[in-house]
Order: C-alpha cells, then structure tokens, then sequence
C-alpha cells in the first residue's frame, strides 16, 4: 500500500547507502510505514555529476520535446491518482479526498509548464542603425536544486520541479525526509514517460547538511525553497555566498477581513472550511480574522456550528473531514498557543485539545476576542486553529491585518466593490481571494512579500524564474 523508499540519481533507484537511513511515520498512527536512505557525500557528489552532465544534452532538447515528456508523466499521474494519493495520506494524514485533489493539482502544474515552456519567446528590440539586429532570448539558467517541506509532498515538488524542466534546466531536489513516498511516485512517473537519467534526481537526508553541500556546488546555478521563515534566510545567505538565483516561498500568517455587509453565513463556512484544510497546515491557510464588530456575534456562531460537524480521523476513513497533525511537534506548538491566548483571556468557542485515542488528531479550534499580545497572533499556527477579532471599522482591519512582516495571502468578504478595491489595493500581500479562497492554480503568479520571501512560482513569471535572459546585438557586415 505504501511506496518503495529509495534515492533516485542518475536514473538509478538506491535503497541502501553508507549515510544511515530514518523511519517515516503514519500520523494516523504513529507506526512507522518504511525506512527511508539518506544520501552522504558520495551520493550527493554523484548527483551533481548526472545534474551536470544531463543539462548539456537536456537544454538542448526541444521545449516541444520536453513537453511531450512532462504531459506522458501528468498522464500517468492521473492514471496511478489512487495509489499516489494513498501514500500521501498514509505519511502525510490529509483526508484521501483531499490527496487526490493535491495529486491532481500536481498533474495540472506539468500540463500548463508543458505547454509554457514552448511559449518563452523572448523579443526583438528595434534597434537605432539599419544594419543592427538586437534579439534577447531566455535560456535555462543551469542546474537547480530545490527543497520542499512535508505539508503538500506533491504539489510543492512539482511547482518546483515543472517549469525547471520546461525551462531546460536539470534538477536535484530534497523533499522532506517525513513525507517522501509522494515525491518519489512523481518521480516514478517521470522516469516512466521517459525522462533522460541525470535531468531529476532525487534526495534525502540531514536536511542541514544536504542543502549547505547542494547550495555551495558551483554546479548548482539556482535554489528554490519553499519552507519557515527562519530556514530561508539562512539558505538565502548560503546562495548569496555563491551568487546564486534563489527563489524563497517562506511563513504566512493569513488575515480575512470579513465586512459587516458581506454573506455571513458563507463567510464563515468557507473560511472555516478552508482554515481546516489539511488540518491547517497550510502557508495560505486564513488564520487571522478580523470581523466588523456588527457581524462579530454571528459570524462565531456560524463558524462554530461548521467546525464542530468536523469528523477528525485517520485520512483513509471515508467519513473522515479532518486529518491529523503530520508529526508532534504540531500538538505541542497548538497546545502551547492555545494555552498561552487562553492566559491572555482569549475565549475558547470550539475545540482547544487533542483528542484521545491513537494517531495526532486534533481538535479544530477556534479562539475569539484574541488579544494582540498574545503568541499566536505573530507565531504561525500551521494546525487547525482560527484566531477570531472584532474590529471597528475597515481602516482598524487593513492596519491589524498588515501589523506582521508577513506577506503572502490574505482575504475578505464583501459585497461592497469599492470595500473589495480598497483591500485589494492595501492589503500587503502578494496573493488576495476576494468572496473566494482559491489564491493558487498552474496558471497565476503564487509568492508573498515581506518576510514571506521573494519570487513567484506558479504563471508565465514561474517558468521566468527559471531563466536567464541573453542579449544579442548583431551588426550585419
């Protein structure tokens, strides 16, 4: 039921090496699912080399070619869509409904960087004398390697992976030694449509060590990481060292601005519904909700009667709406933040415990009248917890909800257009769903501001990121 755990370098599967290995867990369970290799210096050497030696022969094959390869890979994902989504809720804990969702949205990413890649035109720029022809073109910028956590082991991957090889770029990636099965199925499926060896590699181990070897290669000509805060910037000096391309989708701390005048019902079901995704443990997840004081009462009541019909369970139950938390240090980060509001005189309106029995399951919670002292408020949750405010007026939302150095989601309920233009225009993030919460798809620009990193995955600017531009000026003899 589970997935073979292995490194894939150079188009060789290696289940066993000289660097130790780890046990990877069910949440649902706490019992271990399989043991997963580490790569030491020899592998990562190895993976650099195929890294290397592929981007001379993969750059050169056609975006049309390439295409072909990513679109056989987004077929059989959709063909295999059971299998990969159990492995992903069997390390991961998302329900199986939402697996599928995030194993289909990966398929999708490979569909639109197939087609974009054949779309990076470049331009003619006119230029001042008659015989003079100036042309730039974008080239793939090298090797990348990239890094992703545990939260999405699908689609953050592939965010990633995609527009590289559409760009013309090889790749070496670490997922999460936590969630790994997800990523090495993709892979599966790449090396399946005919991937050449060396283009993907793929790697584990003491995340530290791998990405310090990985980022100071001069080989490496580009990272990508999607992750904390905290991590990033350290990663970022690490390339910055090297004066290597870097591409940060670091910490969110999403606000929802919830207008006296909009659908208060839905606003809270919706909101709600999506705060509890993947048990909360979502970059974008709503987290912060500032609601006009007129609304206040109604929209917690609302908001309560949806999260308490929430079933928590193991993911592979069908009747199951709520997963578990992904590892422990999730319970212990939402019981220290629950505790630390409640002293703070917040008030308990739904959950606020783990739930008895096996596996990490945790109890939606929502918490209303937070004060702003307390952690929570500037701690990322990434658990199933909603901070709920009353706030006065719009100008008393937009300046709380821009109070923290994050900047990634953020989004409101109106019915009022000039209410939505204002907090589009001054809400200070880099994605905002007005009336709705979907802020990510192939197609459109996805990265935040701030302390939420810099780039953009995702849209015509993902497969840019992966890109250089070259300037030709031809005087014609």
């Amino acid at each position: 039921m589970y997935t073979k755990l292995a490194l894939l370098i150079d188009g060789e599967w290696i289940e066993e090496t000289n660097a130790g290995s780890q046990s990877v867990l069910n949440p649902a369970t706490e019992q271990p699912l399989g043991r997963l290799p580490h790569a030491g210096k020899p592998e990562l050497d190895r993976a650099l080399a195929a890294a290397s030696r592929a981007f001379e022969s993969w750059k050169g094959t056609s975006p049309y070619e390439r295409g072909q390869i990513m679109r056989r890979a987004a077929d059989l994902m959709r063909e295999r869509v059971d299998h990969i989504a159990t492995v992903l809720t069997l390390e991961e804990g998302k329900t199986f409904a939402e697996a599928k969702g995030e194993i289909t949205a990966a398929a999708e990413f490979f569909d639109w960087f197939a087609e974009e890649g054949r779309r990076s035109y470049g331009r003619v720029i006119p230029a001042r004398i008659s015989n003079m022809r100036q042309t730039v073109t974008q080239e793939p910028v090298g090797p990348v390697a990239c890094f992703t956590p545990w939260n999405f082991p699908a689609v953050t991957p592939v965010r990633k992976i995609a527009p590289a090889l559409a760009a013309g770029c090889t790749c070496i990636i670490k997922p999460s030694e936590e969630t790994p099965g997800a990523t090495l199925e993709i892979a599966r499926a790449l090396t399946d449509a005919g991937l050449p060896k060396g283009v993907l590699n793929v790697v584990f181990g003491v995340p530290a060590e791998v990405s310090e070897y990985l980022i100071r290669s001069p080989i490496i000509r580009k990272i990508s990481f999607t992750g904390s805060t905290p991590v990033g910037r350290h990663l970022a000096r690490l390339a910055g060292e090297t004066l290597t391309l870097a591409t940060m989708e670091l910490g969110g701390h999403a606000p929802v601005i919830v207008a006296k005048d909009a659908d208060i019902q839905r606003a809270a079901e919706l909101s709600m519904s999506i705060k509890m995704r993947n048990t909360g443990q979502v970059c974008t997840s709503p987290t912060r909700f500032f609601v006009e004081r007129p609304a206040y009462e109604e929209y917690l009541e609302y908001a309560r009667a949806f999260v308490e019909k929430q079933v928590v369970g193991d993911g592979l139950n069908p009747g199951t709406t709520v997963g578990p938390v992904a590892n422990e240090r999730r319970v212990e980060a939402m019981d220290d933040l629950i505790s630390d509001a409640l002293s703070h005189s917040a008030r308990l309106i739904a959950g606020g415990e783990r739930l008895k029995g096996p596996g990490l399951m945790y109890s939606p919670t929502i918490l209303a009248d937070m004060p702003g002292q307390a952690k929570a408020m500037t701690h990322e949750p990434f658990g199933p917890l909603a901070l709920v405010q009353p706030v006065d007026d719009l100008d008393q939302a937009l300046a709380r909800a821009n109070a923290l150095p994050y900047g990634l989601a953020g989004y409101a309920f109106t019915s009022s257009a000039a209410v939505a233009n204002r907090i589009a225009e001054e809400l200070a993030v880099g994605v905002i769903g007005i009336n709705q919460m979907v802020v990510t798809i192939p197609e459109t620009p996805f990265g935040g501001i701030g302390d939420s990193g810099w780039g953009r995955e995702g849209g015509v600017e993902g497969l840019e990121a992966y890109t250089v531009e070259k300037y030709v000026g031809h005087l014609h003899l």
